[in-house]
């Protein structure tokens, strides 16, 4: 069943009226699924989870920094660099070995530059919205945060926040922090954790739901787009990234009757 349609039939067999509800007062329709090789369920985040949650986190964008060191390793600029820097140390010092050891080290130098923009991200993160996450999601309206359990175990998270400067005449739900474990996807989780947010803010009053992410991994985007998100715009949001050739796109899912 469409998603948009869907929300309205949720909305007559409940009787609710969109925008009256916290998160702490909302419980979502979605809240139990199954697949077929494991059961999970959905519920909002308790403050006993905040240590799977955080590690979730951090592993999943630890995860990101092979897949930008490949990406960058794809780059003209960076295969010309492997090729300038140890003909220029041969033609200086006609030395092979002094060639060979600078691929070396240029290879170095940019897998802890990779490591960077994701370390410096979840390190600010954690000083802002997880560093406590009841208070940043749970305890204002129009905010939640949830975890997809199995088997006893936060497997996957998601959060979302009001957009502080909406355009005009739009209320925004941002997604933040859409993660699964790595032993748990292909079940249907990352799909039922964006179903969920996607129904809370359409039972907030919000007329859309909007995200930032990078192109990388390859398959967040098509994810998002099956889901209904549309592309709105890229973005470079530093020049380490515009140099990594790595931009970040906004996505809007709107939402029905908003």
């Amino acid at each position: 069943m469409p998603f948009q349609t869907l929300l309205v039939v949720q909305q007559q067999a409940s009787g609710k009226v969109p925008g009256r509800y916290t998160c702490l007062s909302w419980m979502p329709r979605f809240e139990t699924q199954k697949s077929p090789m494991a059961p999970y369920h959905i519920r909002q985040y308790q403050d006993s989870d905040q240590k799977s949650v955080l590690d979730l986190f951090i592993r999943g964008m630890e995860e990101q920094i092979p897949a930008t060191f490949r990406h960058m390793l794809t780059l003209p600029r960076t295969l010309l660099l492997l090729l300038g820097v140890p003909l220029a140390m041969v033609l200086v010092s006609d030395s092979w070995l002094l060639a060979a050891m600078s691929i070396f080290f240029v290879l170095l130098l940019m897998k802890l530059l990779a490591r960077q923009p994701w370390k410096k991200y979840v390190a600010k993160c954690l000083h802002t919205d997880m560093a406590d996450i009841t208070k940043s999601y749970m305890n204002a309206r129009g905010s939640c945060f949830w975890v997809a359990e199995s088997g006893g175990e936060v497997v996957g998270i998601v959060g979302g926040l009001p957009v502080k400067d909406p355009p005009l005449g739009r209320k925004q739900l941002e997604l933040f922090h859409l993660s699964v474990s790595s032993q748990h996807r292909g079940q249907g989780i990352a799909k039922a954790l964006i179903r969920t947010i996607l129904h809370f803010a359409w039972d907030q009053g919000y007329s859309d739901v909007v995200l930032e992410t990078s192109i990388l991994p390859k398959g967040a985007q098509a994810l998002y787009m099956s889901m209904g998100f549309q592309k709105t715009g890229q973005s470079f949001i530093s020049v380490f990234w515009r140099l990594a050739g790595v931009p970040a796109i906004q996505l809007k899912h709107p939402l029905p009757f908003a």
